[in-house]
């Protein structure tokens, strides 16, 4: 196995995640937050995906999916059009809210198809070349994509886990 599909099975298995946290939720589940400073399930998958989105489109040269495909005028946020939730406090978190799963998959699932296809390019060179040069030791590809792929698991898990507590506390 090569470390680009090792890449690419790590990147379905976050989109198998994300179909698993919101399938079946309405608006009132995916914008719930357990606690006033708590994230909803529609703020963590929309982060998620912008990171996935900024992070793999600026390492790979491309556009981001949010701008090219209109995704940012399908959701309609109160937020600056590049915003992808780092360092969101409550009050922005707030203004994260959807009306279905499918706006939350659908980006994602756009998201996901632009990563495979650069994933797909990959040579084992590839991910060696440095991406980001504000760190010390500079950033390369690989250790980019590990980045993304452990960042986006994380905040899906929490999806999971704040499912969880919705679905308990109903029961």
């Amino acid at each position: 196995m090569h470390a680009k599909d090792i890449l690419i099975d790590g990147f379905n298995r976050i989109q198998e995640e994300v179909h698993a946290a919101v399938q079946g939720l309405g608006p009132d589940d995916l914008d719930a937050r357990p606690a006033a400073d708590a994230n909803s399930i529609a703020w963590l998958i929309w982060h998620l995906t912008r990171v996935q989105d900024d992070h793999v489109a600026d390492a790979f040269g491309l556009e981001q999916v949010w701008l090219t495909q209109d995704w940012h005028k399908r959701f309609n946020l109160d937020l600056p059009r590049h915003d992808t939730g780092y360092g969101h406090s409550p009050a922005k978190v707030a203004k994260v809210r959807v009306d279905s799963a499918d706006l939350l998959t659908g980006y994602y699932d756009a998201v996901h198809e632009q990563s495979l296809r650069a994933l797909r390019e990959l040579t084992a060179g590839d991910l060696e070349r440095i991406v980001d040069e504000r760190w010390d030791p500079p950033v390369s590809l690989g250790v980019r994509l590990v980045s993304v792929l452990s960042d986006d698991l994380e905040h899906v898990g929490q999806a999971a886990y704040v499912r969880g507590l919705l679905q308990s506390a109903a029961a």
